[in-house]
């Protein structure tokens, strides 16, 4: 499985973020809606199935939370040509749908650097910083003029949940 290296700041004032963008040269390169299945597997609370659709391409990831820290989340992730026929097949072969789940992205780039800004349903928008090395993205931090504690390596469960939701309960996540 792939090793995913990010981190995210929430709370985040969108225009600022935006500015220090801009500043240290990263360039937008989308804004898009997206929209996800997440299906359980394998008896594992950490680990889940999700098909997504990115508004550019449709991907079908396993992700498993191993650890919340920058380095702690695996993935091993295929790109497939129609959302709803994979979901047709993932259902035929018998997983069940746990979640329906939307979100908005804008996304950023600077060299290897991906930056996104996500909009969820519920909670204040949050900032993403992820690259090929735990050093990227804690340079890119830096850059930005933040710093390490203002991170958090949380996954989106987490994330609701310090905002006191349950994202366990929620069957369907929408504007």
């Amino acid at each position: 499985m792939h090793t995913e290296f990010e981190l995210r700041i929430l709370d985040i004032d969108v225009a600022d973020i935006k500015k220090k963008l801009e500043a240290i040269g990263a360039k937008k390169v989308a804004e898009r809606n997206m929209r996800r299945y997440v299906y359980d597997f394998n008896d594992n609370p950490d680990a889940w199935l999700r098909l997504r659709d990115t508004g550019e391409k449709v991907e079908l990831t396993i992700k498993e939370i191993q650890s919340e820290t920058i380095d702690g989340t695996k993935e091993l992730e295929v790109d497939v040509s129609d959302f709803d026929t994979t979901a047709d097949i993932l259902e035929k072969l018998g997983f069940i749908r746990k979640a329906m789940q939307e979100n908005k992205r804008v996304s950023y780039k600077k060299g290897v650097i991906d930056f996104e800004i996500d909009f969820w349903p519920r909670i204040p928008p949050y900032f993403e910083i992820e690259a090929p090395s735990k050093e990227a993205v804690e340079a890119a931090v830096e850059a930005l003029g933040f710093t390490l504690d203002t991170t958090t390596a949380m996954g989106n469960q987490a994330i609701y949940a310090h905002y006191g939701i349950d994202l366990k309960t929620i069957k369907e996540l929408k504007f």
